[in-house]
């Protein structure tokens, strides 16, 4: 089931970026704050229209497909996830199954293992800490078992030991042929993890290809304007300036 951008734009977010994601692998859209990382993620999850170009899923543009349809291929985690009720985690988790109709318990409960929240299953909310409460909204997207999952930096409130937990889990759900694209700020953790990356500049597409070709240094000074090397061997892959 593949995922295609075509010739999209919106406003001065993005220019023209066209892109055909593959199931199966672990995309990260990567490039500067204002790059359009996330204006990206949101048209990719049909939460935006653009004002041209198109998405299509399976050949099928994206804004035809009935909404509970896409809830169900398409999991979407946002950046900054909000809770509007002091409900359980196992209770939030379950509201990934709203699209399906079920409660799909096993489905739920695979998810909390997933993200290590089982023992914290019967807790309120309101008492997670901020990178427990990002893993509880990862795991809600999960439970819904998606075709997709679009994370916009679901790293960025986890200390590392979590961070590569759960970048196991999304290689898992890439291995068992999910789609996983993620928006990421750390170039690094892009290298070593993804098996492809977008990098935006302005709006626009800069480069789309394996990690090495796509953040090479030379794509790093021009986009970020820095000048730095990579160390290490690949896969642990560490950025110095």
């Amino acid at each position: 089931m593949t995922l295609k951008a075509q010739d999209l734009v919106i406003d001065q977010r993005l220019d023209g970026v066209t892109a055909a994601l593959q199931p199966g692998r672990i995309t990260v859209i990567c490039g500067p704050n204002g790059a359009g990382k996330s204006t990206l993620l949101s048209v990719l999850a049909g939460l935006l229209e653009p004002a041209a170009g198109s998405v299509l899923l399976d050949d099928q543009p994206l804004g035809t497909i009935h909404p509970r349809r896409r809830a169900q291929v398409i999991g979407y985690l946002p950046q900054s996830g909000e809770v509007a009720w002091d409900v359980s985690v196992a209770s939030l988790v379950a509201l990934g199954r709203l699209p399906h109709g079920d409660e799909g318990k096993f489905a739920v409960a695979r998810a909390l293992a997933a993200t290590q929240l089982s023992d914290f299953a019967q807790r309120p909310v309101s008492t997670l800490s901020g990178g427990e409460k990002a893993r509880a909204l990862l795991a809600r997207v999960l439970a819904g078992t998606p075709r997709w999952v679009l994370a916009d930096e679901p790293l960025a409130a986890l200390d590392l030991a979590h961070q590569l937990s759960l970048l196991k889990v999304l290689r898992a759900e890439a291995d068992n042929g999910t789609g996983v694209v993620l928006v990421l700020h750390d170039l690094a953790l892009a290298m070593n993890h993804a098996d492809r990356v977008l990098v935006l500049d302005s709006g626009r597409l800069k480069a789309d290809s394996a990690p090495e070709e796509a953040l090479s240094l030379d794509i790093i000074e021009q986009v970020w304007g820095v000048q730095a090397r990579w160390l290490g061997e690949p896969g642990q892959r560490a950025l110095v300036t």
